[in-house]
């Protein structure tokens, strides 16, 4: 009896070896876990402390400021004379207004002043100031 290269090669396909998918798998993974903390460091300010921590609530918008007057609304650079336009379009369909500010504790008290005053003429009800807590 004679057995053709056809079976042969049909026989030989049914047969895939996985290993080598499942090596690169796994190093994908592994190259995915150590870069993921990397992607997600945000924007570094140095908060001022106080003796109470204050934290947003899940209702609010964080508009942050750095020490070089950089302000950033969800990780977008955002130039101070287009913040009140932008402010309105984030919030016109939302009910309750809440902008919580981070701002760094070497930016000068004018400066964020100055922000505040773009804040509330954009409408918003609510202004409130993220802080650390300071150390006992």
């Amino acid at each position: 009896m004679r057995i053709s290269s056809r079976t042969r090669i049909t026989t030989n396909m049914s047969e895939i070896n996985i290993t080598p998918l499942v090596d690169v798998m796994l190093v994908l993974l592994i190259i995915f876990m150590v870069a993921a903390p990397m992607m997600q460091s945000g924007i570094t300010v140095n908060l001022p402390t106080a003796e109470t921590k204050s934290n947003p609530s899940s209702g609010g918008l964080v508009l942050t400021v750095t020490k070089d007057r950089y302000i950033y609304m969800e990780n977008q650079n955002i130039n101070i004379f287009l913040l009140e336009s932008r402010l309105k379009n984030y919030f016109m369909s939302k009910k309750k207004k809440i902008v919580f500010l981070k701002a760094d504790k070497d930016v000068s008290y004018g400066y964020i002043i100055s922000v505040m005053d773009v804040i509330k003429k954009a409408g918003i009800e609510t202004v409130g100031m993220i802080v650390d807590k300071k150390d006992k």
